[in-house]
């Protein structure tokens, strides 16, 4: 009885797109994914699943991309077993999440993510003990899901994903694609629609809205207005997100390798004001807008390069106006130039930490770039070979160059810092410029056997 009702209130809810209690199955030769493409281990995964009597299908994210010719960077599998008996079947498995608990499989050097068909989300916690599952589903006072173990069918899992590109089921054994709402169509359309009543999900899960952005950016989609209309009254939600939860998306939009279009999305839906200081930042600060975009366009480049790209050095980029604005306050305070930028630091990174929570190792190495940057101006005496040795010489450098080529510094620095690295020692000595700065004074070194003789004279006083 509870459970009719429960699907009754979620059965409100229903997106534009057509809710199918039976999927429309789409086959191979339609859809145009071949059995040669999907991982060996997703397909490893989904067989011994099957082969134990379970439903077992690829979803989400990996479904979308090979639909659009693109290389998932991972595989998520779906399945009517629960996690205890997922684990059970693979030895190299172990169970994680408390808000939804999965399965991560391990399989050589890939991890596939497994979760348990999800059911309609509830007003409270309830458990629920039939078939032997254990069901668990928990709201906070503004309807933020905080646990979500509640397990269902396979169309009610469909209701369940964000957006209905990312809820189609792709059967490896038969090569179906399964589809209980239209995802297909809208793929094929270029069209991000959420699932359900926005406002609702926006509510069950505020991260969506960031998603919608990142998605509409990445996809090159248009974002249904219905899904869009709600983001801009709703972005004060984020607040209520945990930090670590918010740090984590942040870093997969400015990871997409569309980390400009995404921006311009996040501006476009008016999550940029007010919502994360971070936002603010990169796209209030038009001192810095040339140098932010550069940084953002080497970061795509590099991405789509499959180069290693750094987060502390991009923070480092996104931040470094903010921290010479600052600075610059302090400064025309009467605060001397380098205790004014390291308090400039200190300050926008605690503003960062408390809605971010960028980790300690990100925020060491940000701190350690922009004060390297002071002694990039120091070309006099043996500053330059102290600094050639420093750790952090080539990010500290490879930041110049960003600073020199937005205009922020003449581009005749950068060029004699790039000489000065690579040339010989006779080169280096004639490079270095007159040393005018003030002279350290010397401390007079006591003879070592100052306390000795001083204490002699006391007792010839004393005599």
């Amino acid at each position: 009885m509870i459970r009719k009702l429960i699907r009754k209130v979620f059965s409100k809810a229903r997106p534009k797109a057509a809710q199918h209690a039976q999927p429309k199955i789409i086959p191979e030769k339609k859809h145009g994914v071949r059995h040669s493409q999907i991982s060996s281990c997703a397909i490893k995964v989904t067989a011994e699943l099957q082969r134990a009597g379970f439903a077992a299908f690829v979803v989400g994210g990996a479904v979308r991309d090979l639909l659009l010719d693109k290389t998932p960077k991972d595989y998520d599998v779906a399945t009517d077993a629960t996690p205890e008996q997922v684990r059970d079947l693979f030895r190299r498995s172990r169970i994680i999440g408390r808000r939804f608990r999965l399965v991560h499989v391990m399989c050589g050097p890939e991890t596939i993510e497994v979760s348990t068909f999800r059911g309609p989300a509830a007003g409270a916690a309830d458990d629920d003990e039939d078939d032997g599952r254990k069901t668990r589903h928990v709201t906070s006072e503004s309807g933020r899901i905080l646990r979500d173990n509640v397990f269902g069918s396979q169309f009610e899992d469909a209701l369940r994903r964000d957006f209905t590109v990312n809820a189609l089921f792709y059967d490896p054994s038969s090569g179906e694609i399964w589809d209980y709402i239209d995802g297909y169509q809208d793929l094929k359309d270029g069209v991000l629609r959420i699932i359900g009543d926005p406002r609702t999900r926006y509510q069950e899960d505020p991260v969506r809205m960031l998603r919608a952005a990142r998605f509409a950016a990445k996809l090159e989609f248009h974002l249904d207005p219905a899904s869009r209309a709600p983001i801009a009254q709703m972005g004060h939600l984020l607040e209520d997100v945990p930090p670590s939860r918010l740090f984590d998306e942040i870093l997969k939009l400015l990871f997409s390798g569309h980390a400009q279009r995404s921006l311009k999305q996040l501006r476009a839906e008016g999550l940029h004001h007010g919502v994360l200081p971070l936002l603010d930042v990169i796209l209030e600060q038009p001192m810095g807008e040339r140098f932010v975009t550069l940084a953002l366009h080497q970061t795509d480049l590099r991405i789509k390069e499959d180069k290693p790209v750094s987060p502390a050095f991009l923070f480092a980029a996104l931040l470094w106006h903010e921290v010479l604005a600052i600075s610059q306050k302090l400064e025309s305070a009467g605060e001397r130039q380098i205790p004014a930028l390291y308090q400039a630091m200190e300050q926008v990174i605690q503003t960062q930490v408390e809605m971010l929570a960028i980790p300690r190792r990100y925020t060491t190495n940000m701190k350690e770039i922009w004060g390297l940057q002071p002694r990039f101006t120091q070309r006099a005496g043996k500053r330059p070979f102290a600094l050639l040795a420093h750790p952090r010489f080539r990010a500290g450098y490879d930041f110049l160059l960003l600073r020199c080529e937005s205009g922020e510094l003449d581009m005749e620095l950068g060029r004699w810092w790039e000489t000065f690295q690579h040339g010989s020692d006779v080169q280096r000595a004639e490079m270095l410029q007159p040393d005018t700065g003030p002279k350290k004074r010397r401390r007079r070194r006591k003879p070592k056997n100052a306390a000795h003789s001083a204490d002699t004279a006391d007792l010839a006083a004393e005599d």
